[in-house]
């Protein structure tokens, strides 16, 4: 899946005379209450650090960056995070984060790779047609033989710095329709000399007035009103809004080309109350999507001075109704949308739980963050982010009708799924698939299960080890090295978690790596001598993870 790009740096010219002239017309500001540095003028610090610890972050005259994302702490401490290009191709793992301080001066960085960025060559030995029949293959070798239909795969030229050594790769977008219409996916990463397969993942990042939901009961809704009816947007939430797809769906290839887009009709009501509580109606799952949406974007406002899921106002969309009967929901960065189907109604219901909304709008944070790869450990760190974001969701909204608890996608099963949530963040394993601790295997696992191990440290740090009762629920804890832990509740959790993720994680952190991001969140917040600061290690310690 394809990462919206920001506004494009300049060509690095790696010289001392560079340096001193950048350093020369940028000079450091000394930040205090009333003049804390703007983020703009945090990108032109970090080009400064750019110019002047280009060799030790290795970077090079054939090599561009891109400034993803800027944070400006509340003491003025900046950290930048930028995206590269090597001779114009996309580094998959180049991203990095330079930390400065309130002065603007250079503190460190947080990078993807330590890898030195050198190729012989740009021009692959395997041609691009190869690649993508390679690409469609891997995607029908996942469906067990069903028939695919409007297959697609399109190959793009990359570096590939995430499995060890830079290499050139193509990276494949193979796209489908299954037997029923609905759409599957599946990247492919290829090394572009020899040929051989590197990694292969599912690309769809899934969890799998007022209005009367399915799950959450009567909700309020900020609508606006259109002539004599009324629209389900929120102007107070960036315009986001929710579209009916009429159990179409998309097929795209190269994550940006879409050659069917299912449709995302905005729904309409004469009286400014919407849905019945039920699948009868088509607004209910409408309800339940929005609400969804609009207390995830309340959390993330509220608790993390985030506005909108890019951070900058601006809001997304929701489609519902999507496919038939599918039991799926997804984020989509291509569309910057959020699409969820209706369930088979045997398996599952329509997938708009709360947790589950809130679950698919945090991978939209993800991705326009640390941009966690969607594999091997790293694709486990993901799905547990937006598990953990998606519970704590459910927590801050304080709805009775849904109460907050650890448990994913309770709402949604029916008595045929044979369980009753699609995870468990307490014991993982409770599912059958998901692991509690961490193994040198960890990385093989799907990422949905890979994640246990993060969620389960967010358990034990928030809620700690042993019995309770939450929501109505009983959750019990035990510890992979027999330790008992302390928890030091969900907001530390999740202001730790969201540090982390924003400042300190890369496209690249595997668990070790999150165990270093969270240790370096709760030292900023709380202080290394602190109890909060014990709990994250004590915590990671008790899935495995030292």
């Amino acid at each position: 899946m394809s990462r919206i790009r920001h506004a494009r740096g300049s060509r690095l010219a790696v010289t001392a005379a560079t340096a001193a002239l950048l350093a020369a017309a940028l000079s450091p500001t000394t930040a205090g209450a009333a003049d804390r540095p703007t983020r703009a003028q945090a990108v032109q610090h970090a080009a400064v650090a750019l110019a002047q610890q280009a060799g030790a972050l290795g970077l090079t005259a054939a090599q561009e960056t891109q400034v993803r994302d800027v944070i400006v702490d509340r003491d003025g401490t900046q950290h930048v995070r930028y995206d590269r290009t090597y001779r114009q191709l996309p580094v998959l793992g180049g991203d990095f984060v330079v930390h400065l301080a309130p002065d603007g001066t250079y503190r460190g960085a947080s990078r993807a790779t330590r890898a030195t960025l050198s190729l012989p060559s740009v021009t692959p030995l395997l041609s691009a047609p190869k690649a993508a029949g390679r690409a469609a293959d891997s995607l029908r070798a996942t469906r067990l033989g069903e028939a695919l239909k409007r297959l697609t795969a399109k190959p793009e030229l990359v570096v590939d710095a995430l499995h060890g050594t830079p290499k050139l790769a193509w990276r494949t977008n193979a796209v489908a329709l299954d037997a029923r219409g609905n759409p599957v996916a599946r990247t492919v990463l290829t090394d572009a000399r020899s040929g051989a397969q590197i990694d292969a993942w599912d690309t769809l990042e899934s969890a799998s007035g007022d209005g009367r939901s399915l799950y959450g009961g009567t909700v309020p809704l900020e609508t606006t009103a259109a002539g004599t009816s009324y629209r389900l947007t929120d102007p107070t939430r960036g315009d986001t809004y929710t579209g009916d797809a009429a159990n179409r769906s998309d097929l795209c290839f190269l994550g940006t080309i879409c050659v069917v887009r299912a449709p995302s009709t905005v729904f309409t009501d004469a009286d400014n109350h919407w849905g019945d509580g039920t699948t009868t109606d088509r607004a209910s799952v409408a309800v339940d999507a929005q609400y969804g949406t609009d207390t995830t974007w309340d959390y993330f406002h509220d608790v993390h001075g985030r506005n909108g899921i890019a951070g900058d106002g601006k809001g997304s969309y929701n489609r519902v109704h999507y496919g038939t009967r599918y039991n799926n929901a997804f984020w989509d960065d291509t569309c910057f949308c959020m699409t969820y189907g209706d369930g088979d109604g045997t398996n599952m219901g329509p997938l708009v739980s709360l947790d589950i909304t809130g679950h698919e709008m945090a991978h939209g944070v993800t991705s326009k963050t640390a941009a966690l790869t969607y594999s091997g450990e790293s694709g486990g760190l993901n799905e547990a982010t937006s598990d953990i974001f998606g519970t704590l969701v459910e927590f801050h909204a304080g709805n009775a009708s849904d109460e907050g608890d650890w448990l994913i996608g309770e709402k949604v099963v029916r008595e045929g799924f044979g369980r009753e949530a699609l995870r468990y963040m307490d014991r993982p394993s409770r599912d059958g698939l998901s692991a509690d601790c961490w193994t040198a295997t960890a990385g093989s696992l799907d990422v949905h299960y890979s994640s246990g191990i993060g969620n389960h440290f967010a358990y034990l740090l928030a809620e700690g080890s042993g019995a309770k009762t939450l929501g109505g629920v009983a959750h019990t804890s035990s510890t992979c090295d027999g330790s008992t832990v302390r928890g030091i509740g969900r907001a530390k959790l999740g202001a730790i978690w969201y540090r982390a993720l924003t400042v300190y994680m890369t496209s690249s952190t595997d668990y070790a790596g999150a165990r270093a991001a969270t240790l370096n969140a709760a030292r900023d917040l709380y202080g290394a001598g602190s109890a909060e600061y014990a709990a994250v290690g004590a915590a990671w310690s008790a899935v495995n993870v030292d």
